[in-house]
């Protein structure tokens, strides 16, 4: 089915755009084929539609403990692909932005077996340049490592902090205003959502309230680079962004809020979030913590069966530099520590990671390997249980 749905959107955007290259010879205002960024077709100032694509092939294994170097689970698939369309119609305040999934580790199937296709489904009134609202869904203002594209990461995968404790998508109203003062810039992010993650069927729990305010003490990053991992831009002037959120998400529905599996007690969820982001000559640093708490993380059903909320503190930090040759050497340290509630439930759990990427058009285009080693209960030695080594190389290709 995922397949035949794949067929016709491609189908239908190329009907679509032959439309508009026929219509070229019957207008005077004649419509404009960009192929610079995905494939644009544009007729200003009433219409425009842009096609992009990305795809992530990865082959990697985890090892069976700190010891012994032999394979206990094979990673070997394609992680994503992404199909993205976005655009204005009317003209350009009233824009849209739908993302679609075609992968089976991306479709997130429920517990009924029904697949989830569609991640982002948005759209958007521009006010004036810097401050626009959208309604529908997708990213709430969470950590930053979350609000980045998989597509702009320098590691194959977000960290184990940002798996434990992110926001992830929702369906609401957002909204999103720029400030500049001086030299800087102030951005603030809000939204009112369902607090039940993407493709939600309508329940009995509450909203979720996000926040979230952002500082650029020395200016916007060149090329957007705050929402992108690396500094492939090589900043000529230090650039700098410190951020917040907060998020209640009341009576919530969910292990993890926009994520996990249905709890057996609606409880609410409250997670702090603190980032920053330094970029300049090819280096970079950024680092992210997380405080999550509840008043009831814990919930059983009738036969005893618990399922509950990771309450506790994650911590991200990474640092790399990108050489003049668009190599790129990175290294990650997380930390998920779960609070006293949980704490014999779930596993205070860490990991160190060593990456390399070459970059052949940017994030488009570009060969990423890491090799890593994650240990538990604090105790890094190779003989604890639990404890492995983890190796990975991907393939990312998009326009």
């Amino acid at each position: 089915m995922v397949s035949s749905s794949f067929k016709t959107l491609l189908l239908m955007a190329g009907l679509f755009m032959a439309s508009g290259i026929a219509a070229q010879t019957e207008l005077d205002e004649r419509a404009q084929i960009d192929l610079k960024d995905g494939i644009t077709l544009t007729r200003a100032p009433v219409f425009q539609f842009n096609l992009r694509f990305r795809m992530q092939n990865r082959l990697g294994y985890t090892s069976n403990n700190g010891e012994d170097l032999s394979v206990k689970s094979v990673d070997a698939r394609v992680r994503r692909m992404r199909l993205r369309f976005d655009g204005y119609v009317v003209n350009d305040r009233l824009r849209y932005y739908i993302q679609l999934n075609f992968a089976r580790a991306d479709l997130d199937q429920d517990a009924q077996g029904v697949v989830q296709p569609v991640r982002d489904a948005l759209v958007y009134y521009h006010f004036k340049k810097d401050l626009y609202s959208g309604f529908g869904q997708g990213k709430l203002p969470g950590n930053r490592q979350r609000v980045n594209s998989s597509g702009n990461l320098q590691f194959p995968d977000r960290s184990i902090a940002n798996g434990a404790f992110t926001l992830d998508r929702d369906f609401g109203l957002f909204a999103y205003w720029t400030i500049p003062v001086g030299g800087q810039e102030f951005q603030m992010k809000g939204a009112i959502s369902s607090g039940n993650g993407r493709n939600a069927a309508p329940d009995v729990g509450g909203m979720a309230y996000t926040g979230r305010l952002e500082w650029l003490p020395f200016g916007a990053f060149t090329n957007k680079g705050d929402y992108s991992e690396g500094d492939l831009e090589f900043e000529p002037r230090p650039k700098l962004s410190i951020g917040s959120a907060y998020s209640h998400n009341d009576r919530a529905t969910r292990t993890g809020g926009q994520l996990g599996q249905d709890l057996y007690a609606l409880t609410n969820i409250n997670t702090l979030i603190v980032d920053m982001l330094l970029k300049y000559s090819g280096y970079a640093l950024s680092a992210e913590f997380f405080d999550r708490r509840s008043p009831a993380p814990i919930t059983t059903n009738a036969e005893g069966q618990v399922r509950f909320v990771t309450t506790g503190r994650g911590l991200n930090t990474q640092f790399s530099k990108v050489l003049q040759s668009n190599y790129e050497v990175a290294g990650r340290y997380s930390l998920v520590d779960p609070g006293s509630e949980v704490a014999g439930l779930t596993r205070r759990t860490e990991e160190a990671l060593f990456g390399s990427t070459k970059y052949l058009k940017g994030h488009r285009v570009k060969l990423q390997a890491y090799a890593g080693y994650r240990w538990q209960d604090g105790i890094a030695s190779f003989d604890h249980a639990g404890n492995a080594w983890t190796f990975l190389f991907q393939v990312e290709f998009g326009i």
